[in-house]
């Protein structure tokens, strides 16, 4: 049976370059990078240049990248890393659950944290968070791609919000790293996340940024590594997949690989849209070029995914991490969106390896099975004037 994947938004498949790279690692050049031999010296040589590469990717030094297990410590090392007790947090209502949870946890123990809200679109208005400063802020931490949508946040307003208020500001770009360019410059932000599954490099590694001069309390113990911010020995295959990852997203940038993409998320997008009742989450504000939320009134989007699944097509209804999630999408309720309408939405996130060939198979496919799925649905006879 013919399979597409179209879910790359969950997890990415490792580019061939970015496996050869690795491969050595788990091989000949097996050395512990804080060894003084020559086997640790040579791993040594390979982490601090796959950490010049991610550096590259998000212009910045390299000595401001701290490689870590994936994007959630990431994200925990920036919230908890800056924080203490007493102190105030903002952050919003579609943040990833790795920021949200943090947050929670911040709240039990004697922190205050403001949610501030987004419009239809799913943006954050900038002035909403200066307006949430108080005297005790400490951090802003706003995502500069949302994961279900794709729609990209305003970073540059908010960054320069921050820093005129002398704020810590970290934004998570899991989802936008390798998919659209990244200055931390531009964005002024002291603290940044990426992941490096999302971008063709392997689960299991990810790194954050971190500004020259930002006082960051590590939340593991041990040796010296990585500057004394995160110890135990470093994931030396992990890594240098994560660097070769970089170069292979910086390349692609530069050839304009985005736009192509953007064109196939477009047609894929025009043509589900001649499904009756069907609609675009977020169409109307700026979003990465691979990612598309699309809802599919008087159908469960679990059942969908399913039965899209038993017929070669991998989608999803959202976030990985809130697979098989009772509640309706906490992003797509954010937005205003019904109950009913955020579970019938489904993410289509489209990677390095998808050609366009494969959208008809993918429209074809969802257009039959909502069809299918509509005979059996007891609410398509009552959606109202089928919008």
């Amino acid at each position: 049976m013919r399979r597409v994947y179209f879910d790359n938004n969950a997890t990415t498949p490792v580019l061939p370059e970015v496996f050869e790279a690795m491969r050595p690692y788990f091989g000949e050049r097996c050395g512990n990078a804080s060894s003084i031999h020559h086997h640790g010296q040579e791993t040594r040589a390979a982490v601090e240049g796959a950490r010049e590469s991610v550096a590259d990717l998000l212009a910045c030094r390299a000595s401001e990248i701290v490689f870590t297990s994936g994007g959630t410590e990431a994200d925990n090392l920036a919230v908890f890393g800056v924080t203490r007790e007493g102190e105030h947090v903002i952050t919003s209502t579609i943040e990833h659950h790795a920021i949200l949870n943090a947050a929670k946890h911040l709240e039990e123990k004697g922190c205050e944290v403001t949610y501030v809200p987004v419009d239809g679109c799913g943006v954050v208005d900038p002035n909403d968070v200066k307006r949430a400063l108080r005297p005790n802020t400490k951090l802003v931490t706003i995502m500069t791609a949302n994961n279900e949508t794709g729609v990209i946040q305003p970073v540059d307003e908010i960054g320069r919000v921050a820093a005129e208020a002398d704020v810590y500001f970290h934004t998570d770009a899991v989802q936008a790293a390798g998919k659209m360019p990244i200055d931390v410059n531009k964005i002024e932000c002291d603290l940044l996340t990426i992941s490096g599954h999302k971008l063709h490099a392997p689960q299991g590694v990810g790194a954050l940024y971190v500004r020259k001069g930002t006082r960051l309390e590590p939340m593991i113990y041990g040796g010296r590594h990585e500057r004394s911010r995160r110890a135990g020995t470093e994931n030396v295959p992990g890594i240098v997949g994560l660097g070769r990852a970089a170069e292979a997203a910086r390349a692609a940038l530069a050839r304009g690989d985005d736009k192509t993409m953007a064109a196939m998320r477009d047609r894929l997008e025009r043509e589900l849209l001649e499904i009756e009742a069907a609609g675009v989450n977020g169409a109307g504000a700026q979003r990465v070029p691979n990612t598309s939320s699309v809802y599919f009134d008087a159908i469960d989007g679990e059942a969908l995914v399913i039965a899209l699944d038993l017929k070669g097509l991998a989608v999803s209804t959202g976030a990985a991490c809130s697979s098989g999630a009772i509640e309706p999408s906490h992003v797509l309720t954010a937005m205003g969106l019904r109950p009913d309408r955020a579970r019938a939405s489904i993410r289509f996130s489209l990677g390095k390896q998808n050609r366009a060939e494969e959208l008809d198979f993918a429209v074809s496919l969802v257009s039959g099975t909502v069809a299918r799925l509509r005979e059996l649905s007891p609410m398509w006879n009552s959606v109202p004037a089928r919008t």
